[in-house]
């Protein structure tokens, strides 16, 4: 791939989003998704050097979904070959054959009332399909008809269609039903009575798990990982940074603006955060050089003051779905199994091993309710090191 190609497929990538920005159709979260996606995609394509006439193709987008780190990231490549298809671009869109199951009207019907009164993404309405095909294939094995459905019948189906699914598989399996059957009792009128409050599971009962944190040598191999050859290279360490040593959210990550940081005091406002619990924190000062670097040689210029811009025209805030995004991107590179939110659980237990007061690590953490940072003293990490991992301190 030349560079006149990289450039090419940056601006397409632009001009594609700006135009699918105005649609009233589109979901709200649609752009921001497509963003990440084809942001990735770009990296993705120019690291393999992969050739103009090449990019639209289903070898290159089975490559790319086990390149990315996102969900059913199909959609906005197709959306996107089809822009181009239209605009005369390329010879031919991406095409990904159908197999989507045809159910008769009554379902059909719900899938798009379920899709626009409640602006479903297009993959949960995917989801309650494969329920509701399974459902009406059990139906039509046993003869029932759905006017005459009892609970009964319900939980016999869900006995035997949840037989080898995970609990939290089971328990989103039920949502989607519930909301079938809701539909067809209110608004429909077919169902004698609503069978939905009576679709319930068997009762759980557990603990709330204690946070996941990585150990001071998986920290280690993080930070070793971490590369800055690219600017998104760069861009991602000061992300790892603020989250690991100052135990911000992304969502407080990708809020923070020139505005909040104080160089010569070495300070962080935070003022846009959770629960309305602004704070000033101070900055480490291996933390200052990181974002100082980010800013002087990768951050665009841009009429936004957020710290962290997308780095493709149009320059806009990256949203906290992109911190989350490239955080666990290096930490999958690193060979962690974890995501942004242990490097935040990982700062709040390196806070009580200092001896900090709950009420302190409260505050650091932004919680209004003290019971949320209770959870960070469910595990004595010196203890069950020694005890259990067997672990020379």
């Amino acid at each position: 791939m030349t560079d006149k190609d990289i450039e090419m497929l940056r601006q397409a990538i632009g001009e594609y989003l700006d135009w699918i920005k105005p649609m009233p159709c589109q979901h709200p979260n649609a752009g921001m998704r497509y963003s990440l996606v084809l942001s990735d995609f770009l990296n993705f394509v120019s690291e393999k050097g992969i050739a103009w006439r090449d990019i639209f193709t289903l070898d290159i987008l089975k490559e790319f979904r086990n390149y990315t780190t996102l969900k059913n990231p199909s959609h906005a490549l197709i959306g996107l070959s089809a822009y181009l298809f239209n605009n005369r671009k390329i010879p031919e869109p991406l095409v990904i054959p159908n197999y989507q199951i045809d159910l008769p009207d009554i379902y059909e019907q719900y899938l798009i009332y379920h899709e626009q009164s409640r602006q479903i993404p297009y993959t949960q309405v995917k989801q309650a399909r494969r329920v509701l095909a399974s459902f009406h294939g059990y139906l039509e094995s046993h003869k029932i008809d759905l006017s005459s459905l009892e609970i009964d019948q319900l939980d016999a189906f869900m006995e035997e269609f949840n037989e080898r699914l995970a609990t939290g598989t089971c328990k989103t399996y039920r949502f989607y039903l519930r909301g079938f059957l809701k539909y067809l009792y209110r608004e429909r009128r077919i169902l004698r009575r609503d069978l939905a409050p009576l679709l319930i599971g068997a009762p759980l009962f557990a603990q709330d798990k204690p946070p996941k944190f990585l150990r001071p040598q998986e920290v280690q191999r993080l930070f070793d990982s971490l590369k800055l050859s690219t600017p998104i290279d760069i861009r991602t360490y000061a992300m790892v940074h603020l989250a690991y040593f100052l135990g911000l959210r992304p969502k407080e990550i990708s809020s923070i603006t020139l505005n909040d940081i104080s160089f010569s005091r070495r300070e962080l406002i935070l003022r846009d955060r959770k629960n309305n619990n602004p704070i000033i924190l101070p900055l480490p000062e291996h933390t200052i050089k990181t974002i100082a670097t980010y800013m002087v040689n990768v951050r665009p210029k841009s009429q936004y003051r957020h710290l962290f811009l997308s780095l493709h025209r149009p320059y806009r805030p990256v949203s906290s779905g992109t911190v989350v995004h490239y955080i666990a991107k290096a930490m999958k590179e690193a060979g962690l199994p974890s995501s942004a939110y242990w490097l935040r659980h990982t700062y709040a237990q390196g806070l009580l091993l200092t001896g900090a007061s709950i009420y302190e690590i409260k505050e650091m953490l932004g919680h209004q309710n003290i019971q949320s940072t209770k959870r960070y003293l469910h595990i004595h990490i010196e203890l069950m090191r020694k005890v259990l991992f067997d672990e020379t301190l």
